[in-house]
């Protein structure tokens, strides 16, 4: 299992970081050890005083795939849930001002806290979805799917025609604006259309 993040996939997100605009879907990954599963506490690194939160709707790849077509790229895909890209900002900033990879500050152990899976024929329309997240029972982040840049079949076909996909692959679809810090002691709670899919806490 691979856990395969897009970057800067919601507008209003890019201007908040005063990031430029992709021309193409921006990709990094997460390794198998990123992941918390079961509303699990998520531990506060050592490496960083800055952690930020990045709530995003979940993709779970169902079958193996490379070269897919986009029009072909819904029978790739039949769960979606909600997860947390966590971010050590101070070290990202750190390492983008070098021109340095960043992947310490993204995959790092248990930062991609991960909710249970559901069906997409809960939802009428996939790029049609409300989500947001609140920290200690304060909405921090709100978004749609349909504010998307690269829409999640556009990025399935993208993704696999540079990485083969496999079943039980994980797809972090971007986040929206709102993302800040978290502290320890905070409370998690993620929701889809209203629904609860996640409730940790930061230790």
């Amino acid at each position: 299992m691979k856990i395969i993040c897009i970057g800067r996939n919601y507008v209003d997100h890019i201007q908040e970081l005063q990031n430029e605009t992709p021309t193409a879907p921006v990709v990094f990954m997460k390794p198998e050890t990123a992941q918390i599963k079961n509303n699990l506490p998520f531990y506060y690194p050592d490496h960083s005083k800055d952690i930020h939160h990045e709530v995003e709707i979940l993709v779970k790849i169902n079958n193996k795939g490379k070269h897919i077509d986009e029009k072909f790229a819904h029978k790739y895909y039949d769960e979606i849930g909600l997860g947390i890209d966590f971010t050590a900002r101070d070290l990202q900033s750190q390492y983008k001002a070098k021109g340095l990879p960043w992947e310490l500050a993204k995959a790092f152990d248990g930062s991609a806290p991960t909710s249970h899976f559901v069906s997409v024929k809960n939802y009428p329309d996939i790029q049609n979805i409300n989500f947001h997240l609140e920290v200690n029972g304060e909405v921090r982040q709100k978004g749609n799917t349909g504010l998307m840049i690269y829409k999640i079949n556009y990025l399935i076909s993208y993704i696999s025609k540079h990485i083969t996909l496999k079943k039980g692959d994980i797809i972090f679809t971007g986040t929206p604006k709102g993302v800040g810090p978290v502290q320890i002691g905070d409370e998690l709670k993620g929701y889809i259309e209203g629904e609860q899919f996640f409730d940790f806490k930061v230790k």
